[in-house]
């Protein structure tokens, strides 16, 4: 068992493939199933199941990815720490909620690639469920995400609190949407949200079905600037941050609803697993930057 061999493993079951591991690691396919095998041959277990596609971990496949990944960020700390430049280097893998859309996301994303250049980024975009998950199986160094608030992060992570966020209810002057509206208004219209797998989109429903309310989503979209334009075109009502909504160019063809039964807020948070070791000033570096990015003043009174 050795180091090449961890990192193979690891790059299959991220990648679901031998042939896409092969890619990032710059070997031949053959040499990634050999160092596959090696490492089952050490640990005398099957690491893999093979009938999945695409590749899956076992049971004991994904303890020895928690395991492998965590041996990985000791080595790359190790090398930081004596690094003769005293660079950052290595992978960061960060996961980040669709919410925090690209405007709040790049001062932060700047200041991280101008202060930690040697630094590997690995961004990868999901639902907030899913990226405590996978911040808790180690499987990402670190999310930025938001909670309904009132909701706590696992206790076993650390969790920095980033502040609350009004989400904002949008729609299309024409669609006839009352001013101020009800909650009972506002159930005779389709809605244009995310995809299902988002906690807030959840708590809507929750909230709508607990007034006896009907609640129906019309359309779903992943991306902010799609949602707006079809909220721009009167096939909804939509909900965004006001940072996302500072930043579209859809703010002028929609606008925003006073709701005075329905004010929900998010709380964002910064997420990682102890101790953060080498990626200890990344971490701040980025929540810095997305805490200032969030801090956009609101361009509107409610």
């Amino acid at each position: 068992m050795n180091i090449p061999d961890l990192e193979a493993f690891i790059a299959v079951v991220e990648t679901g493939s031998i042939v896409a591991a092969s890619a990032r690691l710059n070997l031949t396919q053959p040499g990634v199933t050999r160092r596959v095998q090696n490492l089952e041959d050490g640990l005398g277990a099957a690491l893999l199941d093979r009938q999945s596609k695409p590749l899956k971990p076992t049971a004991a496949g994904r303890e020895a990815y928690e395991q492998a990944r965590r041996v990985l960020r000791s080595v790359e700390d190790l090398r930081s720490s004596v690094a003769p430049d005293g660079e950052v280097r290595g992978e960061f893998r960060l996961g980040v909620m669709p919410y925090l859309s690209e405007a709040a996301l790049s001062v932060p994303l700047d200041q991280l690639r101008e202060a930690f250049p040697q630094l590997t980024l690995r961004i990868t975009s999901g639902w907030s469920p899913r990226l405590v998950e996978q911040v808790s199986r180690s499987e990402l160094d670190a999310a930025a995400l938001c909670l309904v608030d009132g909701a706590s992060p696992p206790e076993d992570l650390v969790a920095e609190d980033l502040g609350t966020q009004p989400v904002l209810l949008v729609a299309a002057p024409g669609l006839g949407i009352s001013s101020p509206a009800s909650l009972a208004d506002l159930s005779r219209f389709p809605w244009i949200m995310n995809e299902s797998g988002c906690g807030f989109r959840a708590f809507i429903r929750q909230r709508f079905e607990a007034a006896r309310l009907p609640f129906r989503v019309g359309i779903e979209a992943l991306s902010v600037d799609l949602r707006m334009s079809l909220v721009a075109r009167g096939l909804g009502i939509g909900v965004l941050t006001p940072a996302a909504f500072a930043d579209s160019r859809w703010q002028g063809a929609v606008e925003v609803i006073d709701a005075p039964e329905f004010r929900p807020q998010v709380r964002c948070w910064m997420l990682h697993r102890p101790p953060a070791g080498r990626l200890a000033l990344p971490i701040a570096t980025f929540r810095d930057g997305l805490a200032q990015a969030l801090a956009l003043p609101v361009p509107f009174a409610f």
